[in-house]
């Protein structure tokens, strides 16, 4: 018997691969979505369901499903494990033996564990033995998931379920790094096939004949198409070394000539391989011909990575497929599929945005998110949730280097492909700038120099001989009078000024010449900053000149700093009330760097007013933020103003970053530890703690999503979201490092630029 580790346990009972069945897999996938997002906290041990005499397993329990002696002893030895929180229940009725599996109920009256279930088959209008059994299951635990609405409708007025009781949680996803077809099908040498797909373990319930038998009417119309039919037949159905069900298929081929239209892959595929073979899918056909089934993984599948769809009519599809996102067609109707998929062939803007709506969908259940859904309902069962913490992600530069060319880093993406249309902007660079410092310092990784030295020569090449900055320049690297002419450009300006300011401060680990550039940019643009007056532009400024002063003692910064935070002292005692400590009537964006400003000025003259005005506005900031509802940005929409009720929804990332700096930059100052709990509970936002509980970040690039609205996430992932993102990371990683002790070795680099 194989044990893991001393952490809190949840024991799953199920089969698992290399058993080849969809709840197998699923397990899986759900175990790796939970170890992701909270491993740190928490173990995922298996008990596996066989069937065999003496089958060997490699999992902490094994519970061979024929013998009842087998489910007591399995049972007694959790019971052992104190470490074991909770056993969560993969239910089929096939899985377990008796009536109804009601074996099960063996182990059920022995364990002294709190339990859980997962129904992955609802069986509606029950007979009364078999919701009699259901009800009885469920009086263990009073706790069950489903994967559909329609599933939980049918437990809650079929079986009369509490609705207490049930937690809708939809079919887990796999996260995909979206790309177009075309591009998808180069790494399998398709770029000149149309192609359509299916997938699965192959049996007569997939009915993938229907899909053969509407072929020949497709190709009349697209003679390229190729239809992929993926995976091996289902093992249960190979008797005695025959196939008989792909026999069949093949025979229908062959009947219709369909030879060079048609590609068997009989084998399994391992997970990244049919992703792909998935993301180059112009269409995915779904031939389900079950009535009753509740749930279709390879549906889900095909969804999450951008597919659209035509779909026979099963519950699954009828709740989730609409029309924005493929076709539904009757079971078995052959005529209905091919006219389907001729009007999807016959429109690639359709094909295109239809895809992309399920990309949508799906992203919302990630087994990242159906992870974090999975725990909150566990903490509501188990002793001790507190102790269930968050992992960190791993740092990944992927998104960010995706999205810079030699110019610059470009301003916006659609999903996670750059759109160099929308050019470049002098705020996303310097915020790229300041985060490509924070990582070399962190990690001292050279292939990070060529990115700083991109982002400084793009602030450089838009600063004016007076030394104010443009902010906009075009794909073309051309300068537009009016997107130069905005109102808050002054923002911009003084953020060029903080991201110099950051390389100065790294002279120590820097290239001398990346740090002389960034200093004749800053030097040249003090006249302009002396005279900034927007309170945020005063504060950003007030960073970069900060950390450029603590590297460069300068007298003459020294009393910028002093006279722009004179002024920012001087909104604050126009604007403060007993109950409004702040700098204006209103909290709009950013709001972190106006406390901020002020504990920098405080630091520089030492004059004990900016110290608590800083203090005194941050608490405030503070309360509007963490509330006892938990975290939450400032809203975008219409902001916060004085006198009024704040508005819901409407969170962006960028808040969330700032939030996270100026509570570094506090809690550098004064150990004060809350300041860095609160970083922890901001930083949580992105991990999935917020009101849609819902991963704010690309697992697999390290993009962040541009916002998060009522119902919805924004999953472009532009320079903004990505920088800030990444950027807040850092400074958690940074203090993670603190908390440990660990400094990295820091070396001097040189490096030739031609200045």
């Amino acid at each position: 018997m194989k044990k893991l580790s001393n952490k809190s346990k949840i024991v799953f009972l199920s089969t698992f691969p290399p058993t080849q069945c969809g709840i197998a897999t699923y397990t899986q996938d759900t175990i790796k979505g939970i170890t992701d997002v909270f491993g740190k906290s928490i173990a995922c041990e298996i008990c596996e369901l066989v069937d065999k005499p003496n089958a060997q397993s490699d999992q902490a329990y094994v519970l061979n499903t024929r013998i009842k002696e087998s489910y007591t002893r399995v049972a007694k030895e959790i019971n052992q494990d104190k470490a074991v929180k909770l056993v969560h229940i993969q239910h089929e009725f096939g899985l377990f033996s008796g009536n109804y599996g009601d074996f099960l109920l063996l182990f059920l009256n022995e364990l002294k564990k709190p339990v859980t279930f997962t129904f992955h088959s609802v069986i509606p209008n029950p007979n009364k033995e078999l919701k009699t059994f259901v009800k009885l299951l469920l009086s263990y635990s009073n706790s069950v998931f489903v994967m559909t609405n329609q599933s939980k409708d049918i437990l809650m007025n079929d079986y009369k379920i509490s609705a207490d009781c049930i937690t809708y949680v939809p079919h887990g996803t796999h996260i995909v790094n979206y790309e177009t077809p075309q591009n998808a099908k180069a790494k399998f040498d398709m770029q000149d096939r149309t192609v359509l797909a299916t997938f699965g373990l192959l049996g007569e319930g997939k009915n993938i004949e229907t899909g053969l038998r509407a072929l020949p009417k497709i190709i009349k119309n697209t003679p390229n198409v190729l239809y992929l039919i993926m995976g091996k037949t289902h093992p249960n159905l190979i008797i005695d070394g025959v196939d008989s069900y792909r026999t069949k298929l093949e025979g229908i081929v062959k009947n219709l000539q369909l030879e060079n239209n048609v590609r068997f892959i009989n084998r399994y595929l391992h997970t990244d391989e049919l992703l792909d073979y998935l993301k180059a899918t112009d269409i995915y056909l779904f031939t389900s011909k079950d009535p009753n089934q509740a749930v279709s993984g390879t549906f889900s599948y095909a969804m999450s990575c951008a597919c659209p769809i035509v779909a026979s009519k099963i519950p699954h599809t009828l709740e989730v497929l609409t029309s924005d996102s493929g076709i539904l067609v009757d079971i078995g109707q052959e005529d209905q599929f091919a006219d389907a998929t001729i009007k999807l062939l016959s429109d690639e803007n359709l094909r295109i945005e239809m895809g992309l709506n399920s990309f949508r969908k799906t992203c919302t259940s990630s087994w990242e998110n159906t992870a974090i859904a999975h725990i909150n309902t566990y903490k509501e069962l188990i002793e001790n949730p507190s102790e269930i913490k968050y992992n960190y992600p791993s740092i990944q530069l992927d998104h960010v280097k995706k999205m810079t060319t030699d110019l610059g880093i470009i301003q916006f993406s659609k999903i996670s492909i750059p759109d160099l249309s929308t050019g470049y902007t002098l705020d996303d660079n310097a915020r790229a700038l300041v985060a490509f410092c924070l990582h070399y310092k962190l990690t001292a990784d050279k292939s990070d120099l060529p990115y700083i030295l991109i982002y400084i020569d793009f602030i450089e090449r838009c600063q004016k001989p007076k030394g104010d900055f443009i902010n906009y320049v075009d794909e073309n690297n051309r300068e537009h009078v009016e997107q130069n002419a905005e109102v808050n450009l002054e923002d911009s300006n003084a953020r060029a000024i903080w991201a110099l300011g950051t390389v100065v401060s790294l002279t120590s680990v820097l290239p001398d010449a990346l740090v002389n550039k960034a200093s004749k940019c800053l030097l040249n643009s003090l006249k302009w900053a002396e005279n900034i007056q927007s309170p945020r532009s005063i504060g950003f400024a007030t960073k970069g000149l900060y950390l450029y002063h603590s590297t460069n003692p300068n007298l003459y910064v020294a009393a910028i700093i002093n006279k722009l935070n004179a002024k920012l002292l001087s909104n604050y005692e126009i604007h403060t009330t007993k109950d409004w400590k702040w700098f204006e009537n209103y909290l709009t964006y950013g709001n972190g760097i106006l406390p901020e400003s002020m504990l920098y000025a405080y630091l520089v003259t030492n004059k004990p007013i900016y110290k608590k005005v800083a203090l005194e506005s941050l608490e405030f900031l503070s309360s509007k933020m963490y509330t006892e509802k938990g975290f939450k940005v400032i809203s975008n929409n219409g902001w916060y103003h004085k006198d009024s009720e704040p508005h819901e929804y409407g969170e962006q990332p960028i808040d969330v970053s700032y939030t996270i700096q100026t509570l570094n930059s506090f809690y550098t100052a004064f150990k004060n530890t809350e300041h860095k709990q609160q970083m922890k509970t901001a930083f949580n936002w992105f991990l999935g703690k917020n009101h849609l509980n819902q991963i704010m970040y690309h697992p697999i690039t390290g993009g962040g999503y541009d916002g998060l609205e009522k119902e919805n996430i924004n999953l472009n992932q532009g320079a903004e979201s990505t920088v800030c993102y990444l950027t807040a990371r850092l400074v958690m990683e940074n203090l993670k490092a603190a908390d440990v002790k660990v400094i990295p070795l820091k070396t001097k680099t040189n490096l030739a630029i031609n200045s």
